[in-house]
């Protein structure tokens, strides 16, 4: 048996994440607030015809977010009613990485302009991060985070 442990090839970066909606209008404009940002690719317009669900060429009918090197998309196939719950086997939470403490402090303060409910910014010392979380419109729970400055940085 080959040594699992020791691959001739390694991954490099995790290349996208694609969650699974209820309802693609709603999500759209949920992380469109969230991140700040609108959708770099978008078949949403297509999301009720059934050959577009089927169709990764047009993104099963969803859109998909850059986010730096990686992509965070959104694929409208959940029955209306569904709800994400993180005890089941899959998806726990997506973190997203956020440039400093501050930006955090920002986004929520974003968050609540806008009405979204939300944690608080939260440093959690021991791991040197801080993190915010928000749920999307489908409960999936997603959690900015940022590095916090090392003792001692003046920044």
């Amino acid at each position: 048996m080959a040594d699992l442990l020791a691959p001739s090839w390694q991954p490099t970066a995790l290349h996208h994440v694609r969650l699974t909606v209820t309802d693609i209008t709603r999500s759209k404009a949920f992380y469109a607030q969230l991140l700040g940002v609108g959708p770099a690719i978008d078949f949403s317009d297509q999301a009720h015809d059934p050959a577009a669900r089927q169709d990764p060429h047009r993104f099963f009918g969803g859109c998909t977010y850059a986010l730096g090197s990686q992509l965070l998309g959104l694929r409208p196939s959940a029955p209306p009613g569904d709800r994400f719950d993180p005890t089941r086997i899959g998806l726990d939470h997506v973190s997203l990485a956020v440039d400093s403490p501050d930006a955090l402090h920002q986004a929520a303060d974003r968050l609540g302009s806008a009405g979204v409910e939300h944690g608080e910014v939260t440093e959690l010392g021991e791991l040197g991060i801080a993190i915010l979380s928000v749920q999307d419109p489908d409960g999936i729970n997603l959690e900015l985070v940022a590095t916090l400055p090392a003792p001692g940085d003046a920044g």
